[in-house]
């Protein structure tokens, strides 16, 4: 594969937020140009101007920005080819391979009707395609509006190669005239996003399988205007870990409302990467690794299943990536803003390995810093077991600092008899951060405090 032959695209309509299906087909496109030192060219296809929306254009930049997935080449906006496409809709009908159609949507619906109660699947009947120059200009004298079709040849066999599903075959007659310029003038999905593609020299086409019926039409129109016809590879749609497709009650399902709850973006293109295209790489990656390790063979059919816990997964393993600083950094929002640097040091050492989000760190701000503690009941029981002798030398041996080998020689315990109830009385809970980093953390007072009132509770 030539590096100069590829040249990817990604072309959202913007009528949404980016979600993960769509975030992820960026993201394959992304990694295939990059693979082959190719271009990854952003298209906004916005010529539906009913559902175009300005802040999704925005928000879709910022997404693919925030991902890492940097374009080459635009973004280009359908809504300012107009000119473009309207050179080639005359050369259709200059070579009639495109007819105007009269048909009002009612007539088009009792049409379709008809066609499913004989037990047909719907397609154009044909009703405009052999109107006569005088007809036509009947209609057009009559002041009716009109779409222009494609007229799609008859009997014939359209054969050709997705990267994904392999060998597809599709009778014409199946596919029926289609509409290729709507009745306001602008061009549909099928006309625009073929004739872009060509113009703008793609090579390669990875989009999700639900367009995998459209790829027929759209070579159709590309050979009748005898424009080059890329490579399509259809890959197959996310759904969540019941087998259902992926909606909100699987988490959060767009890339913003990710980015919000403080995934990491290298966590979700670790997971995306995964999803419907496997890979021997089961380490953490970066999208330079991911690129040299994309294989357009390794694109599955099977459903993706979209986990959070593997989201989560990959979220621990950028997390323990983290230096110092970059930690420090990371919950700076969760650090009392008066604490001092050697105490914020100890508590991000303590918490980290305890989170996945940096919101989990609250939590233990107000358990390590708070005033109140709420004890849960196997915690109050394991203190409460220990004695009222052992939290009274424990509290004595705080100093300025709490010292866990002062407090361990004190009490004159070991192991899980001294671990135990002294995370108990101090955290609440039985489990949680190393105990080390979180006593250096913890004000010594806090811990005085805690251990006290465990010594004045009488059996």
């Amino acid at each position: 594969m030539s590096s100069s032959f590829v040249v990817t695209r990604f072309a959202p309509s913007p009528s949404g937020e980016l979600h993960l299906g769509n975030a992820r087909t960026a993201l394959f496109n992304f990694l295939l140009a990059r693979a082959h030192g190719g271009s990854f060219v952003l298209r906004i296809e916005d010529t539906d101007i009913e559902r175009t929306q300005e802040r999704y254009v925005e928000a879709l930049c910022t997404d693919l920005s925030w991902l890492g997935l940097q374009w080459d080449d635009g973004p280009y906006r359908q809504s300012q080819r107009a000119e473009v496409y309207a050179r080639y809709f005359q050369q259709l009908e200059d070579s009639q391979r495109a007819y105007a159609c009269f048909c009002t949507p009612l007539e088009l619906d009792l049409s379709r009707r008809s066609q499913l109660a004989a037990g047909r699947p719907p397609r154009y009947a044909g009703t405009c395609r052999d109107l006569t120059a005088a007809q036509i200009a009947m209609r057009r004298a009559e002041g009716r509006s009109a779409s222009l079709r494609f007229r799609v040849p008859l009997g014939q066999r359209l054969e050709y190669q997705d990267l994904v599903h392999g060998a597809q075959s599709f009778l014409s007659d199946d596919i029926g005239d289609f509409i290729i310029r709507r009745e306001d003038g602008t061009a549909a999905f099928f006309f625009s996003n073929a004739v872009d593609d060509a113009l703008m020299h793609v090579s390669h086409v990875l989009r999700g399988e639900d367009h995998l019926s459209n790829t027929p039409r759209q070579r159709l129109i590309l050979e009748a205007l005898a424009l080059a016809v890329p490579l399509y590879g259809h890959v197959s749609l996310l759904i969540g870990a019941d087998g259902t497709p992926l909606s909100k009650r699987h988490g959060a399902t767009s890339v913003r409302e990710l980015r919000e709850a403080g995934y990491a973006a290298s966590a979700v293109c670790n997971h995306l990467f995964r999803l419907g295209h496997s890979t021997p790489l089961n380490q953490a990656l970066t999208l330079e690794q991911m690129a040299q390790g994309f294989e357009l063979s390794h694109l599955q059919r099977a459903p993706a299943h979209f986990e959070i816990a593997q989201l989560q997964h990959w979220q621990r393993e950028w997390v323990h990536a983290l230096s110092p600083a970059q930690a420090r950094e990371w919950l700076a929002p969760m650090l009392p803003p008066e604490l001092d640097e050697a105490r914020a040091a100890a508590f991000v050492t303590a918490v980290l390995p305890n989170v996945v989000l940096a919101q989990d760190a609250r939590l233990w701000q107000q358990i390590i810093f708070g005033e109140a503690l709420i004890y849960d009941e196997p915690a109050l029981r394991a203190a409460q077991e220990a004695g009222p002798e052992f939290f009274s030398a424990a509290a004595n041996a705080v100093q300025e600092r709490a010292d866990l080998s002062a407090l361990r020689g004190a009490t004159g315990r070991k192991g899980a008899a001294f671990f135990m109830p002294l995370r108990a009385a101090l955290t609440g809970r039985l489990h949680g951060p190393e105990l080390a980093p979180l006593l250096a953390a913890m004000p010594a007072e806090i811990v005085r405090e805690r251990l006290l009132q465990f010594a004045r509770m009488r059996p």
